[in-house]
């Protein structure tokens, strides 16, 4: 099929809730992915933070093609061996204490069930949650979602249980807690809100406000986990244990699944009945989590994305324009402010074969698989100066 054909298949028939670029894929390898018509493109966006492995990686579809031939998925009314190994693997690299894992679809799923989990132990009905934040679109997670754009003309499914506290703001946070609050949820860096990068000592203010109040911390590492900011989650970055930690995008290198770890105490809580999903943790779901668990730490990528996002960030911070009026992030979540041209810039590097996103107004994020090089990373940097004359 040629694009012509793929986009006007996709407007007869398909519903029109995504803001889509006149492109499409026929397939992908390491960094880059290779157009319909040909043309081959450097992905600096990784399916929004989800293919940290890039694209193809032999032995991640290796394993999940083994694995498709022998058993796709059973219920959870058995027990399944892919599942309980690839739990002992994300247990491996959680913050201490939080080896209980419950297997979901999704990172909305993951945060709904998190906060299940801390309204149910503490049978208290308040939420706490930052104002830009962004925790999914199902209805629960839609009220976590701190932005009003999100919640727009949903408000009969959106629970009022919900209050907000400004991000990075110590005294916000102390005022919005309540006897009630069953739980903060926080990003350790908002994704969707900009790349707003938590201040050193804002997570740990959060842990302590939380342990004063009777509430459990819930941290959503959905987009900063799995070696995104150089560790394995975000949260390590300030020595911080959370009582929560969500987590989906890169956890299976493709395929759609996501977790919450917990401790053994509250794990409990959630009895049979009380929660469950019919497709989270399948075997082939789970097989192609411990692949890629076991990638990372083979091909050290976590190491590799401090490494070449701090190099890039320095290199990025480094370009003299005013159109540039900030970089911020850590690792290889990085967020590039623009006064006005972000639009502009992302529909040149399109036009030159690179990918990046745009996201909350003027922000250049940029998101890649965690396999990229330094010679990948210059590349959009000299997109950047050539873009603004520099």
């Amino acid at each position: 099929m040629t694009f012509e054909d793929i986009k006007r298949q996709g407007e007869e028939h398909l519903f029109q809730n995504y803001g889509r670029l006149d492109v499409a894929f026929e397939s992908g390898s390491g960094m880059m992915l290779r157009g319909v018509d040909g043309k081959e493109y450097l992905d600096l966006v990784g399916g929004i933070a989800v293919c940290a492995l890039g694209y193809s990686h032999p032995k991640w579809v290796a394993a999940v093609q083994e694995q498709v031939g022998r058993l796709v998925h059973v219920s959870n009314l058995y027990h399944i061996k892919e599942q309980a190994v690839a739990a002992e693997k994300v247990a491996s690299v959680t913050p201490d204490g939080l080896d209980k894992v419950l297997f979901v679809n999704s990172g909305a799923e993951a945060n709904e069930a998190a906060l299940k989990l801390a309204v149910r132990s503490t049978g208290r009905t308040r939420i706490l949650s930052a104002l830009n934040s962004f925790h999914g679109r199902t209805a629960g997670a839609l009220g976590a979602t701190g932005q009003t754009k999100y919640q727009n003309t949903f408000g009969p499914l959106i629970s009022h249980s919900y209050d907000y506290f400004r991000y990075n703001d110590e005294e916000s946070l102390k005022e919005a807690i309540c006897p009630d609050t069953a739980a903060v949820i926080i990003e350790p860096i908002q994704g969707e809100g900009g790349v707003q990068v938590a201040y050193d000592g804002f997570l740990r203010a959060v842990r302590d406000v939380c342990s004063d109040n009777g509430a459990l911390m819930i941290v959503d590492e959905v987009q900063t986990g799995f070696g995104r900011t150089g560790r394995w989650f975000g949260i390590q970055h300030s020595g911080v244990v959370p009582d929560i930690v969500t987590m989906a995008k890169a956890l299976g290198g493709g395929v759609p699944v996501g977790a919450i770890a917990t401790t053994a105490e509250l794990s409990k809580v959630l009895s049979p009945g009380t929660h469950g999903t019919t497709f989270g943790g399948n075997p082939l779901v789970t097989r192609a989590v411990s692949a890629t668990i076991d990638i990372m730490k083979e091909e050290h990528l976590v190491e590799n994305s401090a490494k070449v996002g701090g190099a890039w960030m320095r290199d990025l911070a480094s370009i003299d324009s005013p159109e540039i009026t900030e970089v911020r992030g850590k690792g290889l979540i990085i967020g590039i402010e623009m006064k006005s041209r972000a639009d502009e810039f992302r529909a040149r590097c399109l036009d030159d074969g690179i990918l990046v996103n745009v996201c909350h107004g003027n922000t250049v994020r940029l998101i890649p698989p965690l396999i990229i090089s330094e010679k990948d990373a210059a590349a959009l940097t000299e997109e950047l100066r050539g873009f603004l004359g520099c």
